[in-house]
């Protein structure tokens, strides 16, 4: 096809508008072999700014950059030779700029020209090596915080170490439960697609739980505590009702060696808590415990009612009144009492280094804690331990747990449409295709102003489906607040890690809410979006 006058013109001037650095290059033989250098052909106004270099035109590399032309001739001598594009970064060391490219072949190989669009990265490129730095000196850092703190220990009650050690890892952990929501996806959603005989798919989800495993094992090791910031859903429970599969679970976790024993305090009263993070406390607790066995043992998992008068209250730190207690105890090496006045303090272990990173006790803690109840320990060496959850008793009777059948509820509501707000790009696949099989029609957002400005058009949306920690100056409550000043009866399910609770209120949602902790099963996913979709 021809190219008119005015469509030349129009083509140069977006070439010297164009934001990024773009030229043309054209290979020659020179001294140092077979197309061994290049000359610069064309190159926009946009190249000085990104390359740091002016008056390309007509210049050869090696003359511009003697050192390290070896390096580009052969980049670019790859594209040229196999026709095949690149994208790559890579530092300008004479100019000192890092340089993010896209590089493609013009013409056929005869022609000899390659083109490059490239920008300058420097900034991001400092900005992580700086965050590097940080994460490499953070365990210097946090041992030497910790051996400060160990001066002045007496004079810092415990909540305020909790919420030291909250505010320092929040971040990290929010980042973390993304990637554990996509590589548990990804996983369930390949099983599903295999089970359909849909194997056509299940490359694309093992891209997408590799890629978030890589980056999960670069974050491991900086995320250094829990504290008293996950997103709880309590419920009434009778925790009886737990103990028979957190026993199988116990039993699988702790190995054939160690003994199982369940003790349920008939007449038990209900508690108002979340019964997954009471299930993760129990099941820390009952890991410790068989380490403290390593000869073998046995754990005893008991329930009862307890009546703390004023006295006994104060000794526990808690409000007089009627408890739920949970307690798990062993038969194991028992800790002495120095020991035992720090096992709840963040990063202390009793465990060589890599064996225990000392955050068990902690998040037990900061569980109890958060649903307004304690946790005690009691132990002598060489006789055992017991470490007692105090919870207060539900003035209420237990919440009856209505069974969900997820495709029958969906069955005949297949022209709803979803949108889904995540950051995390693997997140919002898995979602999207979970809902996808149920009937769903699924809209997507990477952002809080992307997702709003979906739901100011008159796009039809009956479920909002939404990350709480979003970029983009708005977080998901925020979305999802505005969005029901447009529209009232807009459903909502919050997807969230616990560093974010205190925007969603901790916990203190609307009707038509619902929150949903990251990582997430596929099948609770659609568990919850059925609730919301039934008809009132």
């Amino acid at each position: 096809m021809a190219i008119l006058p005015g469509d030349a013109e129009r083509y140069r001037t977006l070439f010297e508008t164009m934001d990024d650095g773009f030229c043309i290059i054209e290979f020659f033989d020179g001294p140092h072999g077979p197309l061994s250098d290049y000359i610069h052909v064309e190159a926009n106004a946009a190249y000085e700014r990104h390359a740091g270099i002016s008056d390309v035109v007509g210049r050869k590399l090696r003359e511009m950059v003697p050192d390290e032309a070896d390096g580009w001739v052969e980049l670019y001598g790859s594209v040229l030779h196999t026709g095949k594009p690149i994208r790559f970064e890579r530092e300008l060391v004479a100019t000192g700029h890092h340089l993010e490219v896209h590089s493609f072949r013009v013409g056929p190989f005869e022609n000899r020209q390659v083109a490059v669009l490239f920008k300058d990265i420097t900034d991001r490129v400092g900005a992580q090596r700086a965050q590097q730095e940080l994460h490499q000196t953070l365990e210097a850092r946090v041992a030497a915080a910790l051996a400060e703190r160990e001066e002045v220990e007496s004079a810092l009650r415990q909540a305020q170490k909790m919420e030291a050690v909250g505010q320092l890892t929040g971040g990290l952990a929010h980042d973390f439960n993304n990637l554990l929501a996509g590589i548990s996806g990804a996983f369930e959603m390949i099983g599903v697609r295999l089970a359909q005989g849909r194997v056509e798919d299940v490359e694309r989800y093992l891209s997408a739980g590799q890629g978030a495993t890589r980056r999960a094992a670069a974050l491991t090791h900086r995320l250094l505590a829990f504290s008293r910031r996950q997103t709880l859903s309590p419920k009434p429970i009778v925790i009886n009702r737990l103990l028979g599969e957190l026993s199988e679970l116990v039993c699988r976790t702790v190995g054939p060696q160690i003994e199982v024993q369940t003790i349920a305090a008939s007449g038990l009263w209900p508690a108002l808590v979340d019964a997954n993070q009471l299930e993760n406390a129990l099941l820390n607790l009952c890991i410790n415990a068989r380490d403290a066995m390593p000869g073998g043992g046995k754990i005893t998992i008991e329930t009862a009612n307890r009546w703390l008068d004023d006295r006994t209250a104060r000794e526990h730190g808690l409000t007089a009144g009627q408890y739920v207690t949970v307690c798990t105890s062993d038969t194991g090496t028992g800790i002495d009492k120095a020991t035992l006045e720090r096992v709840f303090d963040p990063f202390f272990t009793t465990k060589p280094i890599g064996q225990g990173t000392g955050l068990g006790l902690s998040m037990v803690y900061g569980f109890a804690r958060q649903s307004n109840g304690h946790v005690r320990i009691y132990s002598e060496v060489g006789h055992g331990t017991m470490v007692c959850i105090y919870l207060p008793r539900h003035r209420g009777d237990e919440e009856e747990d209505v069974p969900v059948y997820v495709e029958s509820a969906l069955a005949a509501e297949s022209d709803q449409t979803v949108l889904v707000i995540d950051d995390e790009p693997s997140v919002r696949m898995l979602v999207c295709d979970a809902l996808s099989d149920l009937g769903f029609h699924c809209l997507e957002a990477g952002d809080g102003p992307a997702g709003l400005r979906i739901l100011e058009s008159r796009t039809r949306i009956d479920l909002l489906v939404t990350d709480v920690g979003l970029p983009g100056g708005l977080n998901g409550r925020q979305v999802a607040d505005a969005a029901r000043e447009l529209r009232p009866d807009l459903r909502v399910l919050f997807i969230t890690g616990y560093a974010e609770n205190a925007v969603l209120n901790h916990g203190h949602i609307e009707p038509g809410m619902e929150v949903l902790t990251k990582p997430f099963a596929v099948d609770e996913l659609r568990r919850r979006v059925a609730i919301l979709s039934r008809p009132e």
